[in-house]
């Protein structure tokens, strides 16, 4: 029985990833219908469907998991062997990229990333996904490409760059009945804490550092992203340490204030990761190095 060809591998290997004939062919550059005569090839060389549609994605058979890591192998090696040197034009491109990253990063980045994209590589498509514990796999499976945000867990096989450094300020609204131009310690102490515990951002060191210092901190709410957060405190007596170029973006749209953190809190880095597995592709390369350039004058996290 004759092997598939690499260009078969290669379509299994994307669907595998994207779990989607139409992202698999945006991700290769080629039409939908050679993808789905290459598939269509490779189930007849397996005698197994290896894909089938459950709720809108292409779903892996036994079999299709089985070749996954083989398929992987037998395409690094077949690059190693044949020395590929990959080209990525973005003005030509139409590839799909998919970016995870936190809510204030869709805040504060993606206007600016969008505008320099339908500049210089008008035919590139964005997907977004949230930042999260399955962030890391994402990644490596290359269902992600990208990864914006502070991840201090990521282990071996990750690339990371700096991109800036963030630091925390604390908000209340204007109408506080107690806070007014400046915020104490004790003041911080006293009044009642709204809590948002996205992941990506920074707020573990801001937790460790408060119980390092024993400080109190009477959280009254807690809630899982910062869309929205500025304007519960802006109608509440309640206090939120936010990050600072948040505060920078809501600065003049609502009725609060920012203050200092009144107690020592080191700031951190907000990074972009990737995996190994794409450190040398020129798409994965030029989405980089247009991130950091976007953010070497202005940050987010």
């Amino acid at each position: 029985m004759q092997s598939p060809d690499l260009r078969l591998l290669q379509v299994f290997d994307e669907i595998y990833k994207t779990r989607s004939v139409t992202r698999a062919a945006d991700s290769l550059g080629i039409g939908q219908p050679a993808v789905s005569i290459a598939l269509a090839k490779l189930r007849e060389h397996f005698g197994d469907p290896l894909f089938v549609r459950i709720a809108n994605q292409m779903e892996p058979t036994p079999l299709a998991r089985e070749l996954e890591q083989p398929v992987r192998i037998a395409l690094s090696a077949t690059e190693r062997v044949y020395g590929h040197r990959a080209v990525f034009d973005p003005a030509r491109s139409e590839r799909r990229f998919c970016i995870s990253m936190t809510d204030i990063s869709q805040l504060v980045l993606l206007p600016k990333l969008w505008a320099y994209f339908r500049q210089a590589a008008p035919g590139v498509h964005i997907d977004i996904v949230p930042l999260s514990e399955d962030t890391p796999a994402m990644l490596e499976s290359g269902e992600a490409d990208l990864a914006l945000g502070f991840m201090p867990q990521l282990e071996a096989g990750f690339y990371q760059q700096s991109l800036f450094r963030q630091r925390y300020v604390c908000m209340a609204s204007t109408d506080h009945p107690r806070i007014k131009a400046t915020l104490s310690l004790k003041e911080f102490e006293s009044e009642e804490h709204a809590v948002v515990t996205s992941s990506g951002t920074g707020h573990l060191i801001l937790d460790k550092e408060i119980a390092r210092q024993g400080i109190t901190r009477r959280i009254a709410l807690r809630v899982p992203n910062f869309l929205g957060i500025a304007f519960v405190i802006e109608q509440t007596d309640m206090l939120v340490t936010i990050p600072e170029r948040l505060a920078e973006v809501l600065a003049g749209r609502g009725r609060f204030r920012t203050y200092p953190v009144p107690f020592e809190l080191a700031d951190y880095a907000v990074k972009q990761h990737w995996h190994e597995r794409y450190h040398h592709d020129p798409g994965n390369q030029w989405l980089r190095k247009s991130i950091s350039t976007l953010l070497s004058a202005s940050g987010t996290s």
